[in-house]
């Protein structure tokens, strides 16, 4: 590690950062909340006091864009690389994994001399050599796949007194999951303050994603407010049935805005404020904004449209002198935020050359403009919604036509729709006929891109198995490939799907595996079913028991291995001989008609001494 690169002096009991000090940095990343969901940017229900002064304060990108789903922006965060060129292209189905050979934003500034966290949602790999602590983080508290409560999370984890993994060690927490990430951050932020280290804090919240489940203070707050808006002809719900959403949805980000203003306070009282880098941005457009408050857009989560993308930014630095409260025009992405931090905090990078991004430090300063005939692409895969196995088929394997490429006002999407943002902000009608000489660039640019990424946009990166870096481990359906298994309740109501791991053997030797239909900590054995469990805020649903009683598992070009399940036994457990490089594996449970009824949902692996 380079020697410390800022020093601390006392000023009324408190740190004092100098200008001319290298800054610290802070990302917040919120998962689901779109545009449309700040004060500041209209919203008629939700009053984000903290967020909005944050607002007031940065200098804004306010036609910036990252892809309409979590995973394929977290990725081009992290390596500044298009999704399609770093493979976490999807949310699920073996797609989240991020190559490992590409360096991360968190690798950069490590080597830079800072020191590195991440506290809360990571969402590009749960095992090695993909997981936050294995890419560059040095100190991590997160929770494994899309969100609390998927298949690979402690189980019945609810958002309040969970258990995450610190440091590799599954520990438990009190209190509701988002005051604990922004709890546990001030407290690190603050020991590295005291240590005179520079931080970089990756701060990306599980909140407001699905379920909603929020303290009730905050419900009932929220539901008073949407009254309010209500009677004063503010807001409609379109459809109705949608309204109770949006109140737990607003009541989730209303306590992320409480806890901005937390850290807020912490950055002001310690010294800390004026040279640190705060930067705020979304994942992807709204999940709800569509039906209540679209800000002017059409679209939401999942979709090429611009309320699917298009999300706020804004980036505060005062000793840097962005807390002007001025907006920066022109198309943005957020492979550009890599190398701009890199920039901003003097970093350099390994790898400039490779970066799809730009550097925007000379727009944040007001020195240039984007310029206009700057082109974004944005492609991701879609759910594989439907796809009971794996299929070549499977919406989840990206292609050209999924792609939407931006320019100026322009928006060509699927290469079928053209739509002027100018005369038709809201995108209805296509005018692609109208402007053959606009969609032939933008086509010609999409060509030109989809022929760099094709070969490799769909390469499935795979999990290493033992690795003394993760032996044991845990494998489940979350990588499947091409088949979506990603909800605790998939598994509670046993979503009938099979799939396949893609996966690495690190060393030759004497392997287990066991194949289970439950985890280990739901402690049930394979055939049993289970009652509701009533959880902090609400209830989780029924097990449903399957008839099972057979397991069988194959790896690669091996004999298939099958074992007997009888009522009680909760496993079935496999050993094989495996030599190094790839495999594919492969389980099955079947029924007393050796009819497959599922395959596993969790394999636990281990390299035997």
């Amino acid at each position: 590690m380079k020697p410390l690169l800022f020093a601390a002096i006392a000023f009324f009991g408190n740190l004092f950062l100098t200008a001319a000090d290298q800054p610290n940095v802070i990302i917040l990343i919120t998962d689901d909340q779109g545009y449309p969901e700040l004060s500041a940017h209209g919203n008629p229900i939700l009053q984000t006091p903290h967020l909005d002064a944050l607002h007031h304060q940065s200098t804004r990108l306010t036609d910036f864009h990252v892809a309409p789903m979590c995973t394929p922006t977290r990725g081009q965060l992290m390596t500044g690389i298009d999704a399609a060129r770093n493979a976490a292209i999807n949310v699920s189905s073996g797609r989240t994994l991020l190559r490992a050979e590409l360096p991360t934003i968190a690798d950069q500034f490590q080597a830079a001399g800072y020191a590195t966290g991440i506290f809360g949602k990571w969402h590009l790999g749960d095992n090695y050599p993909f997981r936050p602590g294995d890419r560059g983080f040095q100190e991590t508290l997160w929770f494994p796949s899309s969100h609390i409560n998927s298949v690979p999370d402690v189980w019945d984890n609810d958002y309040f007194n969970d258990t995450y993994t610190r440091n590799g060690t599954l520990t438990k927490y009190k209190g509701y999951c988002t005051d604990v990430f922004f709890s546990e951050a001030i407290d690190w932020m603050k020991q590295k303050a005291e240590a005179d280290e520079p931080f970089f804090t990756y701060l990306p919240t599980n909140a407001p994603h699905t379920p909603y489940w929020e303290p009730t203070e905050y419900r009932e707050a929220m539901r008073k407010a949407v009254a309010e808006a209500e009677a004063a002809g503010k807001v409609t719900f379109k459809p109705e049935r949608r309204r109770e959403d949006v109140i737990q949805f607003l009541a989730m980000i209303k306590n992320i805005d409480d806890n901005f203003g937390r850290l807020d306070d912490f950055l002001k009282k310690t010294g800390l404020f004026e040279n640190t880098v705060v930067v705020f941005l979304t994942d992807n457009g709204s999940t709800l904004g569509e039906h209540y408050f679209p800000a002017g857009m059409r679209g939401k989560k999942t979709q090429l449209w611009e309320g699917g993308h298009r999300v706020p930014c804004f980036v505060r630095w005062p000793a840097g002198g962005l807390d002007e409260g001025r907006d920066v025009g022109g198309l943005t992405q957020v492979q550009d935020l890599l190398p701009t931090l890199a920039t901003l905090c003097e970093v350099p990078l390994s790898n400039t050359e490779d970066l799809d991004g730009i550097d925007l430090a000379p727009m944040l300063r007001g020195e240039e403009s984007v310029s206009d005939d700057r082109m974004l692409i944005i492609n991701y895969s879609r759910m594989p919604i439907g796809f009971e196995y794996p299929s070549p088929d499977s919406p989840s394997v990206m292609t050209r036509e999924m792609a939407g490429v931006l320019w100026k006002r322009w928006r060509l999407l699927e290469d079928r729709e053209l739509y002027d943002l100018e005369s038709d902000p809201l995108q209805q009608k296509n005018v692609i006929d109208q402007h053959p000489e606009v969609a032939g660039k933008m086509r010609a640019r999409l060509d030109e891109w989809w022929s760099g990424v094709k070969d490799i946009a769909n390469e499935p990166q795979r999990v290493i198995i033992g690795h003394e870096a993760e032996n044991p481990m845990l494998l489940t359906a979350c990588e499947w490939l091409d088949v979506f298994i990603d909800q605790q309740q998939q598994v509670r109501r046993a979503d009938l799907k099979n799939g396949w791991w893609e996966l690495e053997v690190a060393e030759a030797g004497e392997y287990e595996f066991e194949l289970r239909r439950w985890p280990r900590d739901a402690d049930l054995p394979i055939r049993s079913g289970l009652n509701a469990t009533p959880i902090a805020d609400g209830e989780l649903g029924p097990g449903k028991a399957l008839p099972i009683t057979r397991a069988r598992l194959k790896l690669g070009t091996g004999p298939m291995m099958r074992r007997p399940v009888g009522p009680q036994a909760k496993s079935a457990t496999f050993t094989a001989t495996l030599e190094p490089g790839p495999i594919r594996m492969h389980t099955w449970f079947d029924d007393a008609k050796n009819q497959t009824v599922v395959g596993a949902y969790y394999v636990y692996v281990r390299k035997l001494p």
